[in-house]
């Protein structure tokens, strides 16, 4: 379920119309990094990283959706941001990919 989430999230950044392909090929890899962390985390923290793979979800829709609310990738990107709390000494990598990917959301949304 979660993982199919993730492949959804990695046939949506291809398809975006309105994405550099520098950028698009950074989220492809962050989105590929997230799989595999997320899937560690689910073993241990199903609901935790069920959480994660919806914010990294809404977050992805909102920052390549073409008519933008800066308010809404915001928002998303704040709550993917804080799905990560507490996993920064567990989960380094999952901490690391979340906060990379986190930003370059942000900056599709500006």
């Amino acid at each position: 379920m979660i993982q199919d989430r993730i492949d959804k999230l990695e046939a949506k950044v291809r398809l975006a119309q309105n994405l550099p392909d520098e950028t698009r090929s950074e989220l492809l890899n962050l989105l590929g990094g997230l799989k595999v962390e997320i899937e560690s985390l689910s073993k241990t923290n199903e609901e935790d990283a069920r959480s994660i793979a919806r914010f990294a979800d809404v977050s992805t829709h909102e920052a390549t959706r073409e008519n933008k609310k800066p308010q809404l990738v915001n928002a998303a990107v704040g709550g993917l941001s804080s799905s990560i709390e507490n996993f920064e000494t567990s989960h380094p990598n999952l901490t690391q990919i979340v906060n990379r990917l986190a930003v370059v959301l942000s900056s599709l949304g500006v």
